[in-house]
């Protein structure tokens, strides 16, 4: 019996001898101390599961440390505090109403922390490695969104981690590159999803896990960074499975040449220094983060990573192409309605149903006609809508899939297409991002959803988060997404097939008849011709280049 408990009774005793009522004799739940590399981590119980925050996965990236590969973290005396999380990385503050706002509690460049929910008691469970999404520019792993008690009530241990964001962690430069052994830089958030990983290699059996059962799984820019991870050579064996929410697989800027319309990753950050004021390496890290920040948006910054020869030795395109990717099995899907959020990346609607087509024959030529197919005058809104989401989503989602099950490898593919009633009153139906509350189990009065987000709430929203719930984390165990009760997922290999999450889940075959083949055909020709090939399609796309030889998408 504890102290603590002993003291309790005792204060019962001594209050009923004047008169008073011990009405409850409840003992706080004794803190989980677990031993890790650095020392000891003294958790909190929540709701029975054993849940860790705050643990530094590596050395603070600060001072001269800003812009260099993650160290290695450091140790501490005695045991250390595990009970909140640790500060965002970095990013810019968002306007309120921004629909994705999620404003992490604070921020700091000290930020490269992880978080673990770990069953009551487990012992070589299957890990999850979750990977926040933002564009690589915003978002926390201390999100309410993703809080991992979910899975780990089903049996899995949960780690949620931050990696440096926008500047800080994506930017190239050639004094960076000049100063590193391995004459590269950039890719430095990427560097830290790695450094985790094998922190998690590392410590993670003192949580009840199996370092050697590891799912990575990201969404939207988290998903982007599993592809990263997929066909990074410095990641390989630190993960088992791959699961990728909205993915996409565009052409990346190459360190110091020019590719696909595209300057060097070295000129982007170039540009940036000279925008800020910072005439050397010295003055570029002695910049205020607001000021990197603002001359960063100046130039129009995008965070991606760099095809440095190493980190990334290659387009992402070019290494699933070759097989030289993970092979390890893949869960990767879309949301039907994708790009409802992202309306800015729409052109203006051409005036009419004739307008419409006449500008697809005039910049798509011979594949105008498929195009039309897929996307038709007759739904101006509806089509632009769809092209854009397959343009940017759907084709590199299932890309991804297609190759990684020619290579032999167990891929599962589903389209998320839900709508819950108060998604459908505001015209969001199965909007980007909108599995997220169903994967994580966040349905319901109490769930904990970004402040601008519609909350799904209803019988048939519970229903789907279980099955889901249950499938993604059938796969974590198993490399099979499954359940008790559940329609079969067969493998993508079979037919094309997919798990269609509309009302329930519905095993069905080949998703968007005829979108793969004639959005593979555009790229390639854009790829042949040096052109990025992601965002600008429909009216707003430049000519499409001419086959190479006579192209027949009509049975599609």
């Amino acid at each position: 019996m504890s102290a603590k408990f002993r003291g309790l009774i005792c204060q019962c005793v001594i209050t009923s001898i004047f008169g008073l009522f011990c009405a409850d004799l409840v003992a706080e739940p004794e803190r989980p101390v677990v031993a890790v590399v650095q020392g000891k981590l003294r958790g909190v119980v929540d709701r029975g599961l054993r849940v860790f925050k705050g643990i530094p996965y590596a050395a603070p990236p600060v001072g001269e440390r800003r812009w260099k590969a993650p160290g290695a973290p450091v140790t501490w005396p005695g045991v250390r505090d595990a009970a909140v999380f640790g500060p965002g990385c970095m990013q810019p503050s968002l306007p309120k109403d921004y629909f994705y706002a999620d404003e992490p509690p604070s921020k700091s460049e000290d930020c490269l922390t992880l978080n673990i929910w770990a069953p009551p008691s487990s012992h070589r469970a299957p890990v999850i490695v979750w990977i926040h999404g933002g564009g690589l520019g915003i978002g926390s792993s201390a999100s309410p969104l993703y809080d991992g008690g979910n899975f780990a009530r089903r049996g899995v241990v949960f780690v949620s981690l931050n990696y440096r964001l926008g500047a800080l962690g994506w930017l190239a430069h050639p004094a960076l590159s000049a100063e590193s052994g391995d004459g590269i830089s950039g890719n430095y958030g990427l560097l830290d999803q790695i450094q985790a990983l094998e922190w998690v290699r590392d410590n993670v059996a003192a949580f009840g896990g199996d370092p050697g059962n590891v799912t990575i799984m990201g969404e939207s820019a988290g998903a982007l960074s599993v592809s990263y991870l997929l066909t990074s050579p410095l990641a390989r064996g630190l993960f088992h499975r791959a699961i990728a929410q909205s993915p996409n697989a565009r052409a990346f800027p190459e360190l110091q040449q020019s590719v696909y319309g595209m300057p060097s990753a070295e000129q982007i950050g170039a540009g940036i220094a000279r925008a800020a004021g910072a005439a050397d390496l010295e003055a570029l890290r002695a910049l205020d983060v607001d000021a990197l920040q603002r001359a960063a948006t100046g130039q129009h910054f995008r965070p991606q990573g760099t095809v440095d020869g190493r980190v990334l030795p290659a387009q992402i395109i070019d290494i699933f192409d070759a097989r030289r990717q993970a092979q390890v099995p893949l869960l990767a899907g879309f949301n039907s309605g994708e790009v409802k959020t992202q309306l800015l990346l729409l052109p203006k609607p051409p005036s009419s149903a004739d307008v419409y087509t006449a500008e697809i024959r005039k910049r798509y030529g011979d594949l105008a006609p498929a195009f039309l197919r897929l996307y038709p005058a007759s739904d101006i809104r509806g089509s632009m809508l769809a092209a854009l989401r397959d343009a940017v989503y759907g084709w590199a989602t299932e890309r991804m899939v297609r190759l990684q099950a020619a290579a032999g490898q167990p891929a599962y593919l589903y389209l998320f297409d839900h709508c819950d009633a108060e998604t459908a009153a505001r015209d969001l139906c199965a909007f980007h991002a909108s599995d997220l509350p169903y994967v994580f189990g966040q349905i319901g009065p109490g769930a904990s959803l970004p402040a601008n987000w519609p909350r799904p709430e209803g019988a048939a929203d519970r229903a789907l988060s279980e099955a889901m719930l249950d499938y993604w984390v059938s796969f974590a165990r198993s490399g099979v997404p499954g359940g008790q009760g559940l329609p079969e997922w067969r493998p993508y290999s079979k037919g094309q097939s997919y798990m269609h999450f509309a009302e329930r889940p519905v095993a069905s075959s080949d998703p968007v008849s005829g979108m793969f083949e004639m959005q593979e055909e555009l790229v390639q020709r854009r790829r042949r011709a040096g052109e990025q090939w992601f965002f600008k399609v429909g009216i707003a796309a430049p000519q499409v280049p001419p086959a190479q030889s006579p192209v027949s998408l009509s049975g599609q």
